[in-house]
């Protein structure tokens, strides 16, 4: 706050941030997450796939698959399934299916199918 701004110059040249030695690690946001209006996602966090982020919150630490998010900091509200569950969607990954495979399967994606998820 003693500079004549606030801008951040150093941003564009990152050897100029002054802790070189750090390790810069990469924000990963995985597949079908949910962020909501205004939350932050801080650098170097990564978000786990059917995660949802809360309106509002600041993620400052790692969010696990399928957890509900929140505050400040985030933290784990609950999670959205039970870990056989989580385990049998990162499995299935539809994610990675072809778009006619997932238009087909709509119906059980969007009603939480999980018989039919597998029969697909």
């Amino acid at each position: 706050m003693t500079g004549f701004t606030t801008y951040p110059f150093r941003i564009f040249k990152p050897e100029t941030f002054g802790y070189k030695d750090l390790p810069v690690k990469d924000t990963v946001v995985g597949h079908d997450v949910c962020i909501a209006h205004d939350a932050a996602i801080m650098p170097g966090v990564q978000i786990g796939t059917g995660a949802i982020v809360a309106a509002g919150s600041v993620v400052a630490r790692n969010v696990p698959p399928y957890a509900v998010v929140g505050g400040n900091p985030a933290a784990i509200i609950r999670m959205r399934y039970s870990s056989d569950i989580i385990d049998e969607l990162l499995a299935i990954a539809w994610w990675y299916w072809p778009l006619d495979k997932i238009e087909a399967n709509l119906a059980a994606l969007s009603e939480g199918d999980l018989a039919a998820l597998r029969r697909a």
